[in-house]
């Protein structure tokens, strides 16, 4: 099972690369797109629609400003669709934050923080991770390795506060 990542604009790949390079990290292909909901929305529904036939199991959605790209991507598949909010606007974000978590009732989509594109690839191996137990393992290890860095990093505290 792959994920696909689908962003808005080209301008959005400096946010989402770390998701692509995460769900690698993972075990976990992806498929990078770039679609507007409201500039190429037949390119949308095509994506989405022929999704399933490609081996894709999950989507990563992620715009700016008024940010529908997650809604019209749950508008065509069953599949979990996870939003990722981009700060691309004056309004830092915040626009595309509540464009994205205020789904009608029926057609959810899953909102990470906004620029939180690394959760997103996370939520995608957990998802996956049910079904599939390599992915479980390694979202094991990744949690195990979070613990470390901290431990490294206070420790790092504690000897600057010791001298």
């Amino acid at each position: 099972m792959k994920a696909a990542i689908i962003m808005g604009s080209d301008s959005d790949w400096p946010i989402l690369k770390p998701a692509h390079e995460l769900l690698k990290q993972f075990g976990i292909e992806s498929e990078v797109f770039v679609a507007s909901a409201h500039r190429t929305p037949t390119k949308v529904k095509e994506i989405v629609s022929t999704a399933p036939e490609r081996g894709v199991g999950a989507f990563i959605s992620a715009a700016g400003a008024a940010a529908h790209l997650g809604g019209v991507i749950a508008s065509y598949t069953t599949l979990p669709v996870i939003g990722v909010p981009i700060n691309a606007t004056s309004l830092n974000g915040m626009d595309a934050l509540l464009s994205t978590v205020q789904m009608p009732s029926g057609i959810p989509v899953a909102t990470m923080a906004i620029n939180g594109a690394k959760n997103a690839a996370i939520f995608v191996a957990e998802i996956f991770a049910l079904s599939d137990d390599e992915i479980k393992e390694k979202l094991i290890k990744y949690r195990e390795k979070m613990v470390e860095d901290v431990e490294v990093k206070a420790n790092r505290v504690a000897q600057q506060l010791n001298k």
